[in-house]
């Protein structure tokens, strides 16, 4: 005999489970290029990135002001993702796309080189298809790749490299 306890964690995992199931669907569709992603979005669907990246309201602004002009920016793109989390309704990853830098992006001309654009992505899942989106694309990283550092040399990359000596440091 089970327990309402175990009853709740069997069907907890289960929703998880669900959850992942969707997300993995939905990132095979993306891999394969399709172009009609309203089975893996839910109508309300909110894609809510990092600075540079914007908020996108419904599926046709992602596809419009995101899938479509990531594919134009970069091509041959291959999604790995490190790692999958999945607690109930919500799922998360990790990862980078490798792709070649093959179209104007961020008013930078193509200049074929091999980037990787790392993420990171959590997913509400309902009734079966993503409703909430927000995601952190580390659009500053695939600028330096590309020879443009927005941080004009004052990221603090210089801190752990022992170029410059970070304020606060004579306290410690």
């Amino acid at each position: 005999m089970t327990t309402a306890t175990e009853e709740d964690a069997k069907a907890h995992m289960a929703r998880s489970q669900a959850s992942l199931a969707a997300v993995r669907r939905m990132e095979a569709g993306l891999a394969n290029a399709e172009n009609d992603m309203t089975a893996y979005f839910h109508e309300d669907f909110l894609w809510r990135g990092n600075q540079g990246c914007g908020v996108k309201k419904g599926i046709a602004e992602f596809r419009a002001n995101w899938q479509l002009p990531l594919r134009a920016a970069f091509s041959d793109r291959v999604y790995k993702t490190e790692k999958f989390i999945a607690d109930g309704e919500w799922a998360a990853c990790f990862g980078h796309i490798e792709a070649t830098h093959s179209g104007p992006f961020m008013g930078i001309a193509p200049t074929g080189k091999r980037v990787r654009i790392p993420y990171m992505d959590f997913w509400l899942v309902v009734d079966g298809r993503i409703k909430d989106n927000p995601v952190s694309v580390d659009f500053a990283s695939v600028l330096a790749q590309l020879g443009h550092d927005v941080f004009g040399g004052k990221g603090w990359e210089a801190f752990d490299e022992g170029l410059a000596t970070p304020p606060g440091a004579q306290d410690r």
